[in-house]
């Protein structure tokens, strides 16, 4: 084997300067102060996500069963969403929202423990709405049965 032949990059440091203002650091996330926001839960069979966003959709905080270590059929359970919720309330507690509405979808069994953690936490619940999609017609019934 030969040598290998190591190239040097040249780093420059390149500051952006506003028109208006002094240098601005890209990598620096501000934060700011929401006051309402929408709290949307998902709740299947298998999981429970919990997300929380602000009045426009931009997601401030999210969490899952999943991430907070529970795996198998203990994802699902409502003892998870609980600890979804208060893990959530932790994440946004100096900006995240006091004024939320809930969008609640799906039929796992955490769906009304979600909600009833997030006004034990401190959230003030203005308005809660069922998204769970219903099928207007269901499937197709199958043929029938030749002898």
């Amino acid at each position: 084997m030969g040598k290998k032949k190591v190239a040097e990059a040249k780093t420059e440091t390149v500051k952006a300067k506003s028109v208006a203002g002094p240098e601005v650091s890209s990598t620096k996330r501000e934060s700011r102060k929401v006051d309402s926001g929408r709290v949307y839960i998902k709740a299947s069979y298998n999981n429970t996500v919990v997300t929380v966003t602000d009045a426009k959709g931009n997601v401030l905080a999210w969490a899952t069963a999943g991430s907070l270590g529970f795996f198998g059929p203990k994802k699902a359970t409502p003892f998870a969403a609980s600890k979804i919720v208060s893990a959530i309330a932790e994440k946004i507690a100096k900006t995240g929202p006091v004024d939320v509405d809930v969008v609640v979808s799906g039929i796992g069994a955490g769906r009304d423990s979600a909600i009833r953690s997030l006004v034990n936490v401190g959230f003030n619940v203005m308005s809660i709405r069922d998204v769970t999609p219903i099928p207007h017609n269901g499937p197709k019934p199958p043929k029938v049965r030749r002898i």
